[in-house]
């Protein structure tokens, strides 16, 4: 069976669809959303609001991941990384719809600054493909392990009686550490440490923002 090879023209109208499609639709999820092994606890409205917050900033991240993920891999020349990034960009989408579910569960919306936050992460996942896939990769790695220890104080931080989202945030932070792995396994390098820092700056300015706006 021939591999059918779409242009660089066809790539791009393809990454602009699934941007449009990430912002403006209600992403449908190919796994099943991860299911809490008991029931959550009625929760109050500080509870419900907190709650609320916190998964917006991580639907925030997801549609960042989106975004990030399609520059990458509408910049390499990689075949088999080009493949690599769209499977990573599949699981992200899946954390997409998870994560717009539980806001609408939650009562609470979407962040109104999707399209800047999208607008950002696209143009540094280019950025980060013009470097070389070694060092792509490396950004990948550091933005995966920052999202991870992130996912790690929602855990923390999340009522204790909302099981549905922590089950959310749990299956994100174990999907989240499969990328990194799986990018340090393709040959991706270590970023300076001045660069990781002013990535983690970029985040915390991001999170804090998405958690109110």
């Amino acid at each position: 069976m021939s591999t059918i090879r779409l242009s660089f023209a066809d790539r791009a109208l393809s990454v602009a669809d699934h941007a449009l499609r990430a912002l403006t639709s209600t992403p449908q999820g190919i796994r099943p959303r991860p299911v809490a092994g008991r029931p959550g606890a009625p929760l109050d409205d500080a509870d419900r609001h907190l709650a609320g917050a916190l998964m917006r900033v991580n639907h925030v991240g997801e549609v960042c991941a989106q975004a990030l993920y399609s520059a990458q891999a509408l910049a390499t020349k990689d075949p088999a990384l080009r493949r690599q990034f769209e499977r990573a960009a599949g699981e992200e989408a899946d954390h997409l719809a998870w994560t717009a579910e539980r806001l609408a569960e939650l009562g609470a919306r979407r962040s109104l600054l999707n399209p800047v936050w999208y607008a950002g992460a696209f143009g540094i996942g280019l950025l980060a493909a013009r470097a070389g896939d070694a060092r792509s990769l490396g950004f990948l790695i550091e933005t995966e392990r920052q999202v991870e220890s992130h996912l790690e104080s929602h855990l923390e931080r999340l009522p204790a009686g909302d099981h549905e989202s922590r089950a959310i945030v749990a299956q994100m932070k174990e999907d989240e550490a499969g990328h990194a792995v799986a990018a340090e396994q393709a040959g991706g390098t270590r970023l300076p440490a001045p660069l990781r820092w002013a990535m983690r700056a970029a985040a915390k300015v991001m999170t804090t923002t998405a958690h109110y706006v």
